[in-house]
């Protein structure tokens, strides 16, 4: 059996009276995006914090590609690459220059091919040798990751990467953080943005006041946790005594001639899964459907039950102003 890249032991780090994580048990797999989620004051950034290095005063054990982070860390810094949600570079410094300096503190003498392949990368070569503190926000993001990436670190921590950024600029962060791990690298994530991990993860952990409350594939959480609705339009209106006898396991009634089911992705009978029996209840009352459209849980309505309710949450209802299915 292979060994995960990052395994978190029984981690718990306090601040005082303040448990910032705790007893986080977690592995990550070489090659996987990962996604960690929560609101602020969570325990995100402390978590990656003792991964990294930068906290080594903590409770339980972290290993990264089976090195200690505390009795190895010459060896686990140079593994890990970090993104942190503030800039960290000297504003008077060239963009270049930055990136010279911090490959220097990894022993990378010979960087100046990564360095320029970096910055043509992320669209910062015209800017090479301009001062940090003249680049546009977006640009010091982008920065960030290069400077993170100019020791080529197997395991990356993204966190918060695109807070601030524009759309165009996020959309390239993606597309260049799935190039990162087709390359072989291992993503870290956090991120309020749940479209991101939607997008990017393949696998999702929810962290609540330090804990870890839920840890899922990204289709297996929307399976566990999601929804499916069918929104179906009548020519007729329809009666109260016909929606009963229709026998789906929800139903809201939207005007008098629209209805709309819902039903569990994770159902275990085709009775609480499958349309077609439904359909034909509809034909047998003779209703006649004028439109259907259908629709399923998004990440942020799954998050938003599992922040109320944690691990023991039920399955989130559909929303009340559901969005158009994609065209896929």
């Amino acid at each position: 059996m292979q060994t995960p890249l990052l395994r978190i032991e029984r981690l718990t780090k306090t601040y005082g009276d303040l448990t910032a994580v705790d007893d986080v048990d977690l592995s990550v797999e070489a090659g996987e995006i990962f996604a960690l989620l929560g609101p602020n004051g969570a325990g995100k950034t402390t978590l990656i914090s003792c991964v990294c290095g930068m906290v080594q005063r903590f409770a339980g054990r972290v290993r990264v590609a089976g090195f200690d982070v505390r009795d190895d860390y010459p060896v686990t810094r140079r593994l890990v690459g970090v993104v942190p949600q503030e800039l960290n570079f000297d504003g008077f410094f060239k963009a270049r220059k930055v990136l010279a300096y911090q490959a220097g503190f990894f022993g990378k003498r010979r960087a100046k091919a990564r360095a320029r392949r970096l910055l043509e990368d992320f669209r910062l070569a015209e800017k090479a040798d301009a001062n940090t503190r003249w680049l546009s926000g977006g640009m010091k993001r982008r920065l960030m990751i290069c400077k993170a990436l100019i020791h080529e670190p197997v395991l990356l921590f993204l966190d918060e990467p695109t807070a601030g950024v524009d759309v165009e600029l996020r959309d390239e962060l993606w597309a260049y953080v799935r190039r990162l791990r087709d390359e072989g690298t291992t993503i870290f994530l956090t991120t309020h943005y749940l479209e991101e991990a939607e997008n990017l993860a393949d696998r999702i952990g929810i962290l609540r006041e330090g804990k870890l409350v839920l840890l899922e594939t990204n289709a297996g959480l929307k399976a566990r946790f999601g929804q499916r609705w069918l929104e179906i339009r009548f020519l007729d209106a329809v009666g109260d005594d016909t929606v009963a006898r229709l026998g789906a396991e929800a139903v809201q009634r939207l005007d008098d001639h629209t209805l709309r089911f819902s039903y569990r992705e994770d159902a275990k009978t085709p009775e609480q899964t499958a349309i077609e029996p439904l359909l034909g209840r509809i034909s047998r009352e003779g209703l006649r459907v004028a439109a259907i459209d259908g629709g399923a849980s998004s990440l942020e309505d799954i998050f938003r039950q599992v922040m109320r309710a944690g691990h023991n949450a039920p399955p989130v209802p559909f929303p009340s102003t559901p969005s158009k299915p994609s065209a896929n």
